[in-house]
């Protein structure tokens, strides 16, 4: 049997479009995907950034939950420098309530980040080449340092965060949530979150922080290959070797996230996927994604040599193809990574091409 295939959704605003046409799609998008077979249909907290809309995860699950059945619908992840734990208990607790069993708080860390990348420009990790393990490419590591050192970085942070807070300690937090979740703080109860039904997963791109912190704790932990496909073999690495059984999970649970776009034939799906590189050019440039170009728009780009250099990871750890090639990249994936589940996500121009993608590659998949 296959391993469960989830989704992760940025609502992607498009070129010419709005956020309001993109959350319509979302809406859209996880009607289709609960018929489809997936498994989960996560979404994403971004901020300041013109191409996504998918900026308060919990206000965005509710909408979806209503529209939607069964499918298991969670954040990808709630950054938890933004917000206190208390906050964070309320909002999933409150969805909870109104639809019982169906949610996964995925927590992420924020705020810390900004100060390893200081220490990270001071003392860089030495340089690493790309290779293949096992059939799965492991490209040169992109380092964010610079992006989240910036002055830029610096004032989006003082927006996000009360004046004079300090980003909070990770574990710390996670102490709070589950606390509070669990009742065991006599003076101060979460109305609605105690006992809410949540699945909790802790979501990380390296093998630092976030996944020693889900293995020390027995939590489920998902491993981002469509962010930081140099750092996703240390991450579970590290995670595994800090697993300790909990009493939600007696063994290590690992999901594995990647970037896709499936079409009938290799030219179709290579030119949706086109715009991909574009996209991520204005993310690392530190400017925030642009609304999601044309195909048209992406191939008139003219490329520098430094353009490919910034971009040329992800876009080699694309997985753009016809359905069968797709899935057999993803179990090339699944295998060496050793995944227990995948986290798919897919962003097309055109929407009908965006869910035609999704439905190929479940049946493919789902068989």
């Amino acid at each position: 049997m296959p391993v469960p295939l989830s989704i992760l959704d940025l609502a992607p605003i498009l070129s010419g479009g709005t956020a309001g046409d993109a959350l319509r799609r979302t809406l859209d998008l996880a009607r289709n995907a609960e018929q489809f077979g997936y498994s989960r249909y996560w979404v994403a907290e971004h901020h300041f950034t013109p191409g996504v809309a998918s900026s308060q995860p919990a206000l965005l699950l509710g909408q979806i939950a209503a529209v939607t059945d069964r499918i298991r619908l969670g954040s990808g992840a709630v950054q938890t420098g933004h917000q206190t734990a208390l906050s964070i208990v309320e909002q999933f607790g409150l969805l909870d309530a109104l639809y019982p069993g169906r949610f996964d708080l995925g927590l992420g860390r924020s705020g810390q980040r900004r100060q390893e990348a200081l220490k990270e420009l001071s003392s860089p990790p030495p340089p690493a080449e790309e290779h293949v393990v096992d059939g799965l490419l492991i490209p040169k590591p992109f380092s964010f340092a610079p992006l989240l050192a910036s002055e830029r970085s610096a004032l989006l942070t003082s927006l996000l965060q009360q004046p004079g807070a300090e980003p909070p300690d990770f574990p710390a937090v996670l102490d709070t949530i589950e606390a509070l979740l669990a009742g065991t703080i006599a003076e101060a109860r979460a109305v609605p979150g105690e006992g809410a039904d949540l699945e909790l997963w802790i979501l990380g791109s390296s093998g630092g922080q976030s996944a020693r912190v889900a293995g020390e704790r027995g939590l489920p932990f998902a491993a981002n290959y469509h962010v930081a496909p140099a750092h996703v073999l240390e991450a579970v690495t590290a995670y595994r070797e800090a697993f300790r059984p909990s009493a939600q999970l007696a063994e290590p649970h690992v999901m594995v996230s990647a970037d896709v776009v499936v079409a009938p034939d290799d030219a179709t799906a290579r030119r949706l996927a086109e715009p991909h590189g574009l996209w991520v050019r204005s993310i690392r440039t530190g400017a925030g994604a642009i609304p999601f170009p044309t195909p048209d728009e992406a191939a008139a780009h003219v490329w520098t040599d430094a353009d490919r250099d910034l971009v040329a990871d992800r876009v080699a750890t694309q997985f753009a193809g016809t359905p069968a090639d797709v899935a057999e990249r993803l179990r090339t994936l699944q295998r060496v990574t050793g995944a227990d589940e995948l986290l798919v996500t897919t962003v097309t121009y055109d929407h009908a091409d965006r869910v035609h993608s999704y439905e190929l590659l479940a049946k493919e998949w789902l068989g």
